[in-house]
């Protein structure tokens, strides 16, 4: 299978590696991998924030850049793939929830029509969903406890396949985190527009982290893993925050 990678903005410009690892993972279990090069953000900032007018301008730069020409004949257009993936439940759930809003809020009824025709799906969904595996090939012995994003629990409801990819990890022991379907504070703009409350749930967020006693805490958005992982460095707790992707991308002897 082609597949065209969305590897979203946040972690284009401080988690490269996120990318890097989803596309190591893919080309492993036999995929090709497009990274079509007009791509740059899914708006879900703008919208969030009242800038509708600059998110649909966002929504159609996305489906040109992955739906080819206006979107209008589907994801074939993103360098022949067949199939878009992204490393962000909250992208994605951008791209297939708010979308349609974007559009009818733009009164574009092309831009309706050119998301609907773009198929994404965030990594996890990908795996076990569109290819039907739990078990990548992956090693990585060390104690990890698990995040559900807001976007990925709520909005994507990806359920518990991260957590089935985990298990089928070697050598990897899965701790449960308590309380993990509270938010951890982050929420984009929520964490500068609303700061003190922010802190104090990534307190308790980080509280249930050490409690787990686990050596890195994972999770399928990294801007959720920047705000748990800050407050655990400020810490000096010891525990690491890992992509789910940088996990699954790891082999025996690597």
């Amino acid at each position: 299978m082609r597949v065209a990678l969305f590897v979203a903005c946040f972690n284009d410009a401080l988690f490269p590696g996120t990318g890097r690892a989803t596309t190591e993972l893919l080309e492993r279990l036999g995929h090709e991998v497009v990274f079509p090069p007009g791509q740059t953000c899914c708006g879900q900032m703008h919208w969030t924030t009242g800038y509708h007018r600059e998110a649909a301008d966002i929504a159609r730069a996305f489906t040109a850049a992955f739906g080819g020409g206006d979107g209008a004949d589907g994801v074939s257009g993103a360098l022949g793939a067949d199939v878009v993936v992204t490393p962000s439940a909250s992208c994605a759930a951008t791209v297939r929830d708010a979308y349609p809003r974007i559009a009818r809020a733009a009164g574009d009824p092309a831009l309706a029509r050119a998301a609907e025709a773009v198929e994404v799906y965030e990594l996890s969904e990908f795996l076990v969903d569109v290819l039907g595996v739990t078990d990548v090939g992956a090693y990585f012995p060390h104690r990890v406890t698990y995040h559900p994003t807001c976007h990925s629990l709520r909005m994507l409801r990806a359920g518990d396949r991260p957590l089935r990819l985990l298990r089928a990890v070697k050598g990897l022991e899965l701790v449960e985190l308590p309380a993990a379907e509270e938010c951890c504070g982050f929420g984009g703009a929520f964490a500068v527009k609303n700061a003190d409350v922010s802190v104090a749930m990534v307190a308790d967020k980080v509280r249930h982290v050490r409690g787990t006693s686990a050596d890195v805490v994972c999770s399928v958005d990294n801007a959720c893993l920047t705000h748990i992982g800050g407050a655990l460095s400020r810490l000096r707790s010891g525990v690491r925050v890992l992509h789910l992707a940088e996990i699954l991308a790891e082999t025996e002897g690597r």
